[in-house]
């Protein structure tokens, strides 16, 4: 029998339905994001139930953009994980005048350019950072901002957000970039918070404590449904990466993310050098509380995006950038108790437990009294009124007591002489104020030791995180690192929620942790004072564990970055007996990486003088084996492009290296280039 043909729509119908879409994404573009409706209530009301009466009868012509899909349907199982195109870098903070002029001259040393350079001010967002991808005018992908690298896939829920368009440009005669990442910050105003709160209490149902976490709880909702229930607002600021290029200007960026027609935040300034930048700030000190959302700070920006990318960034932090943050509130309450933790490398921090009191929109039961000698030289006591301070998002502290409010029954505090978790004899550092427990099976200091071993930064085990170690734990399954490499599948098919699958994975990611590299592994030791640096520094200097436990302290500050404390910390881990005994474990078990001494050789490396950058998503290996695979042939890297870049090696999803090098003129190669040269 032949097949009859699907009924084609009525063209004048498909018209009607793209006609519609577009009057409805502007008026919710006048309405959501200017807040300049047109038209009345009725008359939206006429276009968008038209547009779902045609939907309903032609299912087959909704598509994803559609704004009667703003509500996501299915609740996700959970959030997928998404790579960013460029790393989404954070900001560092410059309190006061004083700290921001110092970052400022840092620029000028860095980059001459920079005393000739304008400024924009934009007030510093107190969200939840988000992600954006549109192809070809559609949003495809919204992601959270993660650890920088890689995010959660919050789609559904972003779609729900009015001020959001789902297809780009809503102003008429704009065109969009066939693809175009951006980045912003959803949040709550500070006058919907309130109305929230409100409608929450008339229903009897809890209220929320501050704007920032709603949000952020909000958009990490397994069910869209909820999260459109909250009155979330959007504000972007940043577009990372783009098929078209991206305005020269900060400012010419905000105009056109606007042009486009999503949502920008109208509070910005102008300012031609960075003492009126600093005049700005400081005029909006007692000004910002008019501010339409809660904000710590602005964000101070170099205006010149050449010269801000050209400076590229230091750890998670955009050089080109500073928030210029406000002092944070003070208050006064009492100090109920004094609780002792125990940190991953032993040392005992004492933590305030504190009468709850709100800060800032917060409600802070705890603080940190940095350390005993801290208690002792302010003569705080248990039962004190103290003040109390929180500046921004760092963690509430302890400034002082006041003594003239005792009545006689504050009790001085003494510091502990036993570990609170495995009773062990504390031991005092003798070049810092800390104290320390030396039991490397101490049950609480096991845990976090296990956290950082399964870290990515460290032996990345895939799945192990911290609700499983603590299983481990519990079940006396793993009393050491070592133990790791002995658990079998019979023994985790008896915990909770463990099934074959599930076992076999960790399983398999521990065994595939065995080949990690000799920094990885120390990294995962957790000697106290030793990051990924240090770490690297170590494993090139010594190339196995054997030689580093033999170093003496006079070798170890051989090594640029090692001090006398760092390098007695390295030697006193290594002398531990329980230390020793983990070492050999290790070894037994074939966790034992080294690096072999390259031979001696009279012909030149293949990229011996050249300077490569790497930016994008390889086939086969990772950026850092890149960076390795390189550096072993006699290369450089660099984590910025300039003129004086030999090579830009690009994979997928590139960003805004691959935009510098093509405006530089710098050559850019792929993997199987890379390997040619090779």
């Amino acid at each position: 029998m032949d097949t009859l043909p699907f009924d084609q729509p009525d063209p004048h119908l498909l018209q009607e339905l793209e006609e519609l879409r577009s009057q409805i994404n502007y008026h919710n573009y006048l309405y959501n994001t200017l807040d300049q409706p047109e038209i009345s209530d009725y008359e939206y009301d006429l276009l968008f139930n038209r547009l779902k009466e045609i939907e309903l009868t032609h299912p087959e012509l909704i598509t994803p953009d559609s704004p009667t899909q703003k509500v996501g349907a299915k609740p996700s199982e959970r959030f997928q994980k998404v790579q960013h195109p460029v790393p989404i870098l954070s900001l560092s903070n410059g309190f006061g005048p004083q700290e921001t002029m110092e970052w400022y001259r840092r620029l000028v040393r860095l980059d001459a350019e920079v005393e000739k350079a304008d400024f924009l001010l934009e007030p510093k967002l107190d969200g939840l950072t988000v992600v954006l991808h549109y192809e070809n005018g559609v949003f495809r992908l919204g992601a959270t901002r993660g650890d920088g690298q890689i995010g959660e896939d919050i789609t559904s829920n972003l779609r729900t957000i009015p001020s959001l368009p789902l297809r780009i440009p809503v102003k008429p005669g704009i065109t969009a970039p066939e693809h175009i990442v951006f980045r912003g910050e959803a949040l709550i105003l500070k006058e919907d918070f309130t109305k929230l709160n409100a409608e929450l209490e008339a229903k009897g149902e809890k209220t929320y404590l501050n704007p920032r976490n709603t949000a952020a709880g909000s958009l990490r909702q397994l069910n869209p449904a909820v999260t459109a229930k909250r009155p979330l607002k959007l504000f972007i600021y940043q577009i990372l990466s783009s098929s078209e290029p991206i305005p020269e200007s900060q400012a010419d960026i905000l105009d056109y993310i606007a042009n486009l027609g999503l949502p920008v935040d109208s509070i910005r300034w102008h300012a031609k050098d960075i003492h009126e930048a600093i005049a700005i700030c400081e005029s909006q000190t007692t000004e910002r509380h008019k501010w339409p959302f809660e904000a710590d700070g602005i964000v101070i920006k170099i205006n010149d995006q050449s010269l801000f990318n050209r400076l590229g960034y230091i750890g998670k932090d955009a050089r080109g950038a500073v928030a210029y943050k406000y002092p944070g509130e003070e208050v006064e309450t009492i100090l109920l108790d004094i609780q002792n933790n125990v940190g991953r490398t032993g040392v005992i921090t004492p933590l305030a437990i504190l009468k709850p009191v709100m800060i800032g929109g917060v409600l802070v039961k705890q603080a940190t009294l940095h350390n005993f000698d801290f208690i002792a030289e302010k003569d705080i006591r248990l039962g004190d009124s103290v003040l109390v301070k929180r500046a921004g998002e760092v963690i509430p502290y302890i400034m002082a007591s006041l003594p003239e409010k005792r009545d006689g029954q504050q009790l001085p505090y003494s510091p502990p002489e036993t570990c609170p978790s495995c009773a062990s004899e504390l031991v005092k550092d003798p070049e810092a104020v800390a104290w320390y427990c030396e039991n490397t099976n101490c049950p609480a200091q096991l845990n976090r030791t296990l956290e950082n071993y399964a870290s990515r930064a460290a032996m990345d085990i895939a799945g192990l995180g911290e609700k499983i170690v603590i299983q481990l734990t519990e079940a006396a399954l793993v009393k050491s690192i070592a133990d790791l490499y002995t658990l079998k599948k019979e023994d985790l098919l008896e915990l909770d929620k463990f099934g074959d699958l599930k076992a076999d994975n960790l399983l398999r990611a521990i065994e595939e942790s065995k080949s990690r590299s000799l920094q990885h592994l120390i990294i995962g030791l957790g000697i106290h004072g030793i990051g990924e640096v240090s770490a690297g520094d170590l494993a090139k200097q010594f190339k196995n564990l054997d030689s580093l436990a033999n170093a003496s302290t006079d070798e170890l500050q051989n090594i640029p970055g090692i001090g006398p404390n760092t390098a007695q910390s390295i030697a006193h881990w290594f002398a531990q007996e329980q230390n020793k005994k983990l070492l050999e474990s290790l070894k037994s078990y074939g966790v034992w990486p080294m690096i072999e001494d390259e031979p001696q050789s009279d012909t030149p490396k293949p990229l011996a003088g050249l300077t490569f950058v790497i930016t994008g998503t390889l086939p086969s290996m990772s950026r850092d084996e890149a960076k390795s695979l390189i550096e072993l042939h006699g290369g450089k890297t660099s984590s910025s492009v300039s003129k004086k870049t030999d090579f830009v090696l690009v994979g997928a999803d590139a960003g805004s290296k691959l935009q510098k090098a093509l405006e530089l003129g710098v050559p850019t190669i792929s993997e199987d280039d890379l390997r040619q040269m090779l």
